[in-house]
């Protein structure tokens, strides 16, 4: 049984950085796995954020996170993370870590019914 377990959110005010990590435990991920992050605002659907191959190949980012966001991982350790710098108000929401055994295009992993596995989340709160 695959677990993957957020952690590192909390409150930053805007244009601060925050660094969100997510272990995963239960078995080692195969070289083409895909491990991701999404979020989700009050009232919003969860959406995208960014996805790394676990095998080292493209990442992927939204647009909106383009240029302030680094998404990076330790294969030795099992772990995902994700660096947000330059934080705005509107980043704000609950991030949770998903991983799928195969990686895809960039249309594929962008979709989050195409993860069989995700984490419980972690909040993120920028204020203004």
């Amino acid at each position: 049984q695959v677990q993957l377990v957020e952690s590192g959110g909390g409150l930053v005010q805007a244009g601060g950085s925050l660094r969100v990590s997510c272990a995963a435990s239960g078995r080692t991920f195969s070289r083409y796995a895909a491990m991701g992050w999404f979020r989700q605002a009050p009232g919003k659907e969860r959406e995208f954020v960014a996805v790394i191959s676990w095998s080292g190949g493209p990442t992927y980012y939204a647009d909106s996170v383009k240029g302030r966001f680094t998404i990076s991982r330790d294969n030795a350790k099992n772990t995902v993370a994700l660096q947000m710098n330059n934080l705005k108000p509107e980043d704000t929401g609950v991030y949770y870590c998903a991983a799928r055994d195969y990686s895809g295009s960039y249309a594929l992993l962008t979709r989050r019914n195409e993860y069989d596995y995700w984490g419980q989340g972690t909040q993120v709160t920028v204020s203004s």
